[in-house]
């Protein structure tokens, strides 16, 4: 492709706290940019783990010609696709069903290869409100007491679409129809990350058991991980504006919409990178256990 814009030199990089997120300045995502700038651009993203651009006035094409520079692109999402035309973009729309998200989750992890990078483009801002929050997993790993890292190498997580984030975002009939599929997958609760060999904290909100432990036993060591992870200093939180266009390593964070614009419009468009099959320390990957993705996959192809 044909540079259009200045070298990568000059892309902006600001890091916004001691362990989480970077704002990147210098950059327009509608244009056609240099491989240069992508590969900065996906540098900084597995460093900080989230990047914010504000004023990118992206539509449907544009936001998915940027995203495919990252890899492939699956569909909008495994249960509801995309709107018509649209098939790879997930409409994040307060005035539809399940998307408060205010539950700490890391996005698709009932599925065996959840998504490794999202791209979630604001159209739509409250007046008041509407936070999202991130943390990283790498680094709440990292931190663990070494016994209990030691523990958590060896645990297998059950994630399922049936979980505490679907008891928190979706309610009455909307549940039940979420619900009408049943996806279940076995992760390591500790995964290897494909490109940076870090290892990061496989967990959220459809995280549902343990393997080889009790029901309760298992969701008191989901609690006891989590509570690490989203330490405030793990943290970084982002005050939307519209266009903004927030990317995240699905592989290394956890997230979480702030709920508090009670009847205000809210709307963003994500589309998200496919990823690969996590990969727990001892090498094992992950698992289905219940569900097929096969038409969620496809959108790996189109």
């Amino acid at each position: 492709m044909t540079d259009t814009i200045s070298p990568a030199v000059d892309v902006g990089i600001r890091r916004m706290t001691g362990f989480v997120g970077a704002e990147i300045t210098g950059v327009d995502t509608t244009r056609p940019l240099s491989d240069d700038t992508i590969a900065t651009l996906r540098r900084a993203l597995l460093e900080h783990k989230v990047i914010f651009l504000r004023g990118q006035r992206l539509d449907y094409e544009s936001e998915v010609a940027f995203a495919q520079r990252f890899g492939e692109l699956t569909l909008g999402h495994p249960l509801y696709g995309g709107p018509e035309g649209k098939p790879l973009l997930r409409e994040m729309d307060s005035k539809g069903e399940g998307t408060r998200a205010n539950h700490w989750h890391t996005d698709l992890t009932y599925l065996e290869r959840p998504p490794a990078f999202a791209f979630l483009h604001n159209v739509v801002c409250p007046p008041v409100g509407g936070d999202t929050i991130w943390c990283n997993t790498a680094v709440a790993y990292s931190r663990l007491p070494q016994d209990l890292r030691d523990l958590a190498d060896r645990l297998r997580i059950v994630h399922s679409n049936d979980a505490d984030f679907t008891d928190d975002t979706y309610d009455g009939d909307a549940r039940s129809r979420y619900l009408e599929h049943q996806f279940e997958a076995e992760h390591p609760a500790v995964r290897v990350h494909e490109e940076t060999g870090e290892r990061s904290l496989l967990l959220g909100g459809f995280a549902r058991r343990v393997q080889g432990f009790s029901p309760q036993a298992g969701r008191d060591l989901i609690r006891m991980l989590t509570e690490y992870a989203i330490k405030p200093e793990h943290t970084v939180r982002w005050k939307w504006q519209k266009d903004d266009l927030v990317i995240w390593d699905n592989q290394a964070t956890l997230h979480y919409a702030v709920y508090d614009y009670h009847g205000q419009h809210r709307r963003g468009e994500r589309v998200t990178v496919g990823g690969p099959v996590p990969v727990g320390v001892d090498g094992s990957p992950s698992v289905v256990l219940r569900g097929d993705t096969s038409a969620y996959t496809a959108g790996l192809t189109r």
